[in-house]
């Protein structure tokens, strides 16, 4: 990776477990695709104004060369799985490992185009 990973905690103080999960986590993307320039992760505590908790937002932005980015800024439908925080890391880091095979695939051509159909 040609600059070093960002992780911004928002809402709650830096936790060092959770920043190394996420550094393994973006090791493994690196060592899968190996093309990844630039990584920025944001982890959003819930908020403190509902009585059962909230859930964890995990918002990734991978940059690849050739200016193609990958973000996964979705959250998911409320699961109460997301209420852990571990869990919301490793459902953000799949969607991502999904997400930046697809884009691999693009960039080595190995997606079927359609032909433009004749006029």
């Amino acid at each position: 990776m040609e600059t070093p990973i960002q992780i911004e905690f928002q809402g709650m103080e830096p936790v060092e477990p959770v920043r190394s999960a996420i550094a393994k986590h973006v090791a493994d993307l690196e060592s899968r695709f190996g093309r990844v320039t630039a990584c920025r992760i944001v982890l959003k505590a819930p908020g403190g104004h509902h009585r059962t908790g909230g859930h964890y937002e995990v918002n990734i932005h991978l940059a690849l060369p050739n200016g193609r980015e990958v973000t996964i800024d979705r959250t998911a439908t409320a699961d109460e799985r997301r209420a852990d925080v571990s869990f919301a890391v490793n459902d953000a880091f799949k969607r991502a490992r999904r997400r930046l095979q697809d884009q691999v695939r693009r960039m080595q051509g190995q997606v079927k185009t359609h032909e433009e159909r004749p006029t």
